[in-house]
């Protein structure tokens, strides 16, 4: 799919963080290309990117960011890459390396679902705290419905707290669902040290191979992942999975293309039959830089 030639008024102000009556302005001085041969103002998608370029980087010259998705795995976000042909490569290693290698300059984009300290609030507080002198934007992915994903002979299993002498798969201590485990064991009042950990999974795939395998009870995983597998699954929280993306390369082929693609019906329709997924508002801002 090829990338939206145009942009309009509200869409560039939305991602460039200012006001439409800003973008009539800097369109009214010619500081930023535009055109109005339909009639109505627009802004040529390469000449915003060349405008970028010139203004958003400062005088000292960086290398490209290279073409990587980072962040935490998500299966529908993994197959969206592949499918549309987009050109972005990924490395998946948990929200909270993604967020770090994101700040290096390791990657165009992050996939992050981590949970405030508070257990209120999604991503939001987390990307202000550690990236507010970045040029980038989160925007939304999807809503995932997160629970116990069980194996075929585990019984008994119908909370966290029932989770206390079983064999569990953990995630990364620092990745989103590590977070969250823990955060849902303090609440049910389920001590750690009352667990059999396995080795750690670093992908949701993964986790849930474990259990097919037989080589434990349960793991903290998601319910598209568990319907994979044909095993079952105890429903505990509705998690928030947004993209962070670096203003730039927002406007960069290789991510308008797969943006566009995860509006197609085929997406759609992937997530409907996946399963535990709520594509509501995808691609619309919840920060800025």
């Amino acid at each position: 799919m090829s990338e939206p030639e145009f942009l309009t008024v509200p869409e560039l102000a939305e991602l460039l963080r200012i006001k439409e009556r800003k973008v009539y302005d800097l369109a009214s001085t010619g500081e930023v290309p535009c055109t109005r041969a339909t009639g109505k103002l627009l802004f040529p998608a390469q000449g915003v990117r060349a405008w970028l370029d010139a203004h958003s980087e400062g005088a000292v010259s960086k290398p490209p960011r290279p073409s990587v998705v980072l962040g935490s795995h998500d299966p529908l976000l993994d197959w969206a890459i592949r499918e549309s042909r987009c050109g972005l490569a990924s490395y998946f290693d948990g929200s909270s390396d993604g967020l770090a290698r994101f700040r290096r300059r390791e990657g165009v984009a992050a996939g992050l679902h981590i949970l405030d300290a508070d257990g209120r609030a999604w991503n939001i507080p987390r990307v202000a705290r550690d990236c507010s002198g970045q040029n980038a934007v989160l925007v939304r992915f999807a809503t995932r419905s997160r629970g116990l994903v069980l194996g075929r002979d585990a019984q008994g299993i119908a909370a966290m707290a029932d989770l206390k002498g079983r064999r569990v798969v953990p995630r990364q201590p620092d990745s989103g669902s590590g977070v969250l485990f823990r955060h849902l064991a303090e609440r049910a009042g389920l001590p750690l040290s009352t667990l059999t950990q396995t080795d750690i999974a670093r992908t949701e795939t993964e986790a849930v191979q474990t259990l097919a395998r037989g080589d434990a009870d349960a793991t903290l995983g998601l319910e598209s992942v568990a319907r994979d597998f044909g095993l079952p699954f105890v429903p505990l929280i509705d998690e928030r999975f947004d993209l962070l993306v670096n203003r730039r390369a927002w406007f960069d082929t290789p991510m308008q293309r797969l943006m566009t693609f995860c509006q197609s019906e085929a997406m759609m329709f992937r997530a409907e039959r996946m399963g535990g997924y709520d594509l509501s508002g995808l691609g619309t801002v919840r920060w800025n830089a």
